[in-house]
């Protein structure tokens, strides 16, 4: 039959958004909010330094911390 030689695996597909979208989409510059996660700077000192509230930097270390920046999931 034709076709038969064909893998039905996919290509990788993402399952949560990944970190730099989000950032993206809160204003936040990605690159920064990630030497701040290496330097170790608190929720407050990186919310100050990125000009956002804590609160949008305690969700994106969350989401970090579960999910890692991306989340691609592969079947090749």
């Amino acid at each position: 039959m034709p076709g038969d030689d064909l893998s039905s695996r996919g290509a990788p597909w993402g399952w949560q958004p990944s970190l730099e979208s989000m950032c993206r989409e809160v204003h936040v510059n990605f690159d920064q909010f990630i030497a701040g996660l290496r330097n170790n700077r608190s929720d407050t000192e990186l919310a100050g330094e990125l000009r956002v509230n804590p609160e949008t930097i305690t969700g994106l270390r969350k989401h970090f911390e579960k999910y890692g920046v991306d989340s691609m999931m592969g079947q090749d």
